[in-house]
């Protein structure tokens, strides 16, 4: 506190213009004293900083007021970052006069930002800002950045967010270093990458999955299939984690310096990558992918001018046919005129977490989320807060499907290498939308064996389908199920009676626990079709014959809706009487439309 009054009162002085002191500037050094100096300037230019140091005390010796000896010696510590030096030096730069050479200000707010002296860095850029009497545009903005942060880090650090990261330990976290980490919708699947390389000229980076088992992740191992003596990394999963997306540079056949690749699932068999081609990839980086719960939209980075320039946050959609869309750069609420980087969609579909030193913030890349408005844009992002944010650098988050808890990759003390992944429990301001899932297994209810079936989720509201997949060779299917809504699952396959389910997931509770389905499918015969079907999602106004407008939703007469069935009943109404209906089932059963996530 002294030390930020003393600011105030020399900013006082130096604003008053007072008993201005007579000074020895370049311009006016004898010769001897500048051949001392000079010689101090080309050291600095030669980076031989130590001797340039020494030149620029002998200077000051021969004349402590030297007021540009000063500077340049202050100059000196600051780029050895040796800020407490640096900040006295240009601290006496401006005892010496203090209107000689305003960017002095600049330079002593910035050093007082690296220390954390937020309160008197936003002092001095403010007093630069409105005193200097010539800004170039360039140092101009970069002034009110600082002075933007400055204000933010002050009120930032006077309020911290509550925050206690766990390291995922040695199963995980090795002497080498270890990010970008990314979960199954159902927690237990790990994918992260880990560099192998030491060196600028051995940066190997491979992928390692883990699983969680009791509570515990397992040693990570190499994904074969995907590794090669390249580098590949920066991957997003689908929920099911039958499908990822990730990022592989200087391949053969690549549109650009780096593409994004995919590799599929199917039937229990891995496929080998492939570019997604254009229109994701063109003649520019493309890194960083990101995919909806639903699979339907891709966000991604492109980078313009290489990792030195420019880089914004793009969306691709998915068509109809399967193919993705001409990528859109996200609007200016997102893209800064600096970098952005890092965009994680959360499977609640409303919330994007990114990372960006466009907005303001600690200082470097900061973590931010946006939420999507009623509109479909998005929303004035925040910063997700100190210590969160720090100083430096932070890099992706990836949150879990309830929210709860986040998951990044840092450089902290104490971990196991240079840098580790840990969790920790996300602050209620930054969570997204409560999330869970719907994860079964389909059989043949005689045989046991899996089956190979269609699934589809209803969305009650619009009556509009929110997700359809095939089951793969082992019956399964994952679906996330945002907080919200009201939904209807049907399963079908052609010759076996099709199953109903509902999900009223607008009360308190029912996001406590995902839904874990084991589904038989009887299959066609003429004892089944004598049987009665029990139709879980058809539901009639109290006392009445009439049905509710949830089970008329996207239904035809019943001999055209075969494998398809009714919907949930809306639990925003009383509760109502479900009744059996015995229906005969016709020859043939034909299922929902084909697709996949």
């Amino acid at each position: 506190m002294t030390r930020f009054l003393s600011l105030l009162l020399l900013l006082f002085v130096c604003s008053q213009a007072l008993a201005q002191k007579k000074f020895t500037t370049a311009k006016t050094a004898n010769d001897k004293l500048k051949t001392v100096f000079d010689r101090g300037n080309r050291m600095f230019d030669l980076k031989q900083f130590d001797d340039a140091i020494e030149d620029f005390d002998k200077a000051l010796k021969m004349d402590p007021t030297f007021i540009d000896a000063q500077i340049q010696w202050a100059n000196t510590k600051n780029v050895q970052e040796k800020l407490e030096e640096a900040r006295t030096g240009y601290e006496k730069a401006i005892a010496i006069d203090s209107v000689y050479e305003p960017n002095v200000f600049y330079s002593l707010g910035i050093v007082e930002f690296e220390l954390k002296n937020f309160g008197q860095a936003a002092v001095l850029m403010d007093y630069f800002l409105k005193k200097a009497p010539k800004i170039s545009a360039s140092r101009k903005a970069t002034a009110k950045k600082y002075l933007e942060n400055a204000r933010f880090s002050a009120k930032a650090f006077a309020n911290p967010v509550p925050f206690v990261p766990k390291n995922l330990g040695p199963n995980i976290n090795t002497p080498k270093s270890e990010y970008l980490p990314a979960l199954t919708a159902d927690g237990e699947t790990l994918i992260y990458c880990t560099l192998l390389g030491d060196n600028r000229y051995n940066r190997q980076e491979d992928f390692f999955i883990s699983k969680l088992v009791d509570g515990q992740w397992q040693k990570g191992t190499p994904i074969e299939h995907l590794n090669t003596e390249d580098s590949e990394g920066s991957q997003a999963i689908s929920a099911d984690g039958k499908l990822i997306i990730f990022t592989a540079c200087n391949r053969k056949g690549g549109l650009g310096a780096c593409d994004l690749y995919y590799s599929e699932t199917v039937n229990g068999k891995v496929m080998p990558p492939k570019n997604l081609g254009a229109p994701i990839n063109t003649g520019l980086i493309e890194t960083q992918p990101s995919l909806s719960s639903d699979g339907k939209t891709l966000y991604f980075v492109r980078a313009e001018s290489g990792w030195k320039g420019n880089s914004d946050i793009w969306q691709s959609d998915r068509q109809p046919n399967g193919k993705w869309g001409q990528p859109v750069r996200l609007d200016s609420t997102i893209n800064s005129p600096d970098q952005e980087q890092s965009p994680f969609i959360h499977p609640d579909g409303q919330t994007l977490y990114f990372t960006s030193r466009g907005h303001v913030g600690m200082g470097s890349f900061d973590i931010f989320f946006a939420r999507k408005q009623a509109d479909g844009k998005w929303g004035t992002p925040e910063n997700i807060g100190y210590p969160i944010n720090t100083a430096g650098s932070e890099g992706a988050v990836f949150i879990s499907l309830d929210g709860s808890t986040a998951y990044i990759s840092s450089t902290m003390e104490g971990g196991q290498g240079e840098n580790d992944i840990y969790s920790f429990a996300l602050h209620d301001a930054a969570k997204p939308k409560p999330v869970t899932f719907v994860k079964a297994v389909v059989t043949d209810a005689l045989s046991r064996q899996p089956l190979v079936a269609t699934a589809e989720i209803i969305e009650l509201s619009s009556g509009k389908p929110f997700a359809t997949v095939t089951t793969d060779a082992n019956g399964e299917f994952l679906f996330t199920l945002p907080a919200g809504g009201n939904y209807a699952l049907n399963v079908s396959k052609e010759k076996y009676l099709f199953y109903s389910e509902n999900f009223a997931l607008t009360e308190p509770g029912t996001l406590d626990k995902p839904f874990k389905l084991a589904i038989a499918l009887s299959p066609m015969s003429d004892a089944t079709a004598a049987r009665p079907i029990v139709l879980k999602n058809i539901f009639f106004e109290t006392g009445s014959a009439t049905l509710q407008k949830e089970s008329l939703t996207r239904t035809r007469p019943l001999e055209k809706t075969a494998g398809r069935k009714p919907h949930a009943q809306n639990p925003n109404q009383r509760p109502h009487r479900q009744r059996r209906l015995r229906c005969r089932q016709p020859e043939t059963l034909r299922g929902p439309g084909q697709g996949r996530l």
